[in-house]
């Protein structure tokens, strides 16, 4: 009789998939809360959110950080939720990192 020697199989773990925030431009919310907003829920230095305000002024859109996606939705929507908060029209939205 002979036995088959026992493999062990390790299950492939895959990465989870990252997601972008974004931060869309508008005319109407006041930089200084932009700032605020990037500093208070991303994080963010003074410097560092300057320059993704600055950036989204200037180009339309900026990739504020790179998360797994359930975290770049709760941060994404509460970024957003804050300007609303204050009437402002703040968007800050995800997609997937490519």
């Amino acid at each position: 009789m002979t036995t088959k020697p026992r493999v062990k199989v390790k299950p492939q773990t895959e990465r989870p998939k990252l997601y972008k925030v974004i931060l869309v431009n508008d005319d109407f919310t006041p930089r200084e809360f932009v700032v605020t907003v990037l500093k208070g829920e991303f994080k963010l230095s003074e410097d560092q959110a300057h320059r993704v305000m600055i950036t989204a002024h200037r180009h339309g859109v900026c990739v504020v950080a790179v998360f797994t996606r359930d975290v770049a939705e709760t941060k994404a929507t509460r970024a957003t939720d804050a300007g609303k908060a204050k009437g402002y029209p703040l968007l800050f939205t995800t997609e997937p990192e490519e």
